[in-house]
């Protein structure tokens, strides 16, 4: 059985940081893209980041600069370091896994940013 679980959301000041956390198990670790979403309020869900089973790592535009996806295959664990946040950052915080035609999605984590 597939689970995702993210960690390390939170409530914090515009300018803060944090790391949010994501533990995989029941896959094949190692093959898999593992991405970042978000989802607002109101709004559609949007990839944030992305590592690929080779390392290679894509960003939204809107937090190129800010936010570092990383991870450590050994612990079937993904990380995204999040620094500089600002309030439009807001939102709902969901881990996926992905290769070839399966894509599984964790539960989500709340990150919401004060101005």
């Amino acid at each position: 059985q597939v689970q995702l679980v993210e960690s390390g959301g939170g409530l914090v000041q515009a300018g803060g940081s944090l790391r949010l956390s994501c533990a995989a198990s029941g896959i094949y670790f190692s093959i898999y893209t593992m991405g970042w979403y978000r989802q607002a309020p109101g709004k559609q869900r949007e990839l944030v980041a992305a590592i690929a089973a080779d390392g290679t790592t894509d960003y939204v535009d809107s937090v190129k600069g800010r936010f570092t996806v990383s991870r450590d295959n050994a612990k079937k664990m993904v990380y995204l370091q999040m620094n500089s946040l600002k309030p439009e950052d807001t939102a709902v915080y969901y881990c996926s896994s992905s290769w070839n035609t399966y894509k599984h999605w964790g539960q989500g984590t709340q990150v919401t940013v004060s101005s």
